[in-house]
């Protein structure tokens, strides 16, 4: 069995979306993506696509960040 078929379903969003989350404009979340900042995402179908379990490690990523700081 593949790991693509062994992963439980994740919810895929959009740039609009993630942005909302991070409480950043969708531009200001290009700019962040073209960085290398910005969580991990894939082109799917022609759209910048973000699975939700990666945006929720990368916000907990920023925490233990800040707290190691």
């Amino acid at each position: 069995m593949s790991t693509t078929t062994a992963r439980t379903a994740d919810r895929l969003l959009y740039v609009e979306e993630v942005a909302e989350m991070l409480r950043k404009s969708p531009n200001a979340l290009r700019y962040m993506i073209s960085r290398g900042t910005a969580p991990k995402s894939a082109k799917v179908a022609g759209r910048r696509m973000f699975r939700e379990s990666d945006v929720l490690a990368w916000i907990d990523g920023c925490f233990d960040a800040e707290d190691a700081a």
